[in-house]
């Protein structure tokens, strides 16, 4: 006798949006500090973000973007049952994440270099809202590029049961709700990218 499987899918979406609202109230939190303290120390907040590194933060906005893309492109071609193109649209997603992070790691590799790391003798020697402007940066990106990883790690998981056959066109909400994350990741950086760059 087949036993077949009871999948709730409507269930498993509800439960990813669920937690992909507490993860906008981590980053929406994060965010109220940062105003409450560019509103405390606004010229402070203007030095620091001046010396930030703005070609290495458009590069990796261009690069989130597309790999957005790619996987919103990944989740349409598996409803087509195209599983070549899912693994290939999740492959260039993967490498994306990890040109991100390569990106990232070039840029604090620079500013630690130059002495820009929460309680550096420059930092502690600066203006205390110099300071304040740097923790909450790596805080807040170090967090962001912590659910990249994660988010690469899931769909590489997902790219492995496409393969494998377990993920196809009738049973794709493991890929929907990895896509969703990964468009989380994406959305927290669009806030982040103005805020510690572009605005001050």
């Amino acid at each position: 006798m087949n036993h077949v499987a009871h999948k709730d899918y409507a269930g498993a979406k509800l439960g990813m949006w669920l937690f992909l609202f507490t993860e906008l109230l981590l980053f929406g939190g994060l965010f109220l500090l940062y105003s409450a303290y560019l509103s405390r120390y606004p010229h402070e907040f203007a030095a620091a973000g001046r010396d930030m590194h703005v070609g290495f933060g458009t590069l990796n906005t261009v690069i989130l973007i597309t790999s957005s893309l790619l996987a919103a492109m990944a989740v349409t071609a598996i409803q087509r049952n195209e599983r070549r193109n899912v693994l290939f649209f999740l492959g260039g997603t993967l490498l994306c994440a990890i040109t991100f992070l390569f990106n990232k790691y070039l840029e604090w590799s620079a500013e630690i270099g130059n002495g820009i790391y929460p309680g550096s003798p420059r930092l502690i020697k600066g203006p205390p809202g110099e300071s304040v402007f740097y923790s909450l940066y790596y805080l807040t990106v170090g967090l962001h590029g912590l659910h990249v990883l994660i988010g690469g790690t899931l769909l590489a998981v997902v790219a492995v049961r496409v393969k494998r056959g377990t993920v196809h066109a009738g049973d794709f909400v493991l890929l929907e709700n990895g896509a969703l994350y990964w468009h989380l990741v994406d959305l927290v950086w669009i806030f982040i990218f103005p805020l510690y760059y572009l605005i001050l």
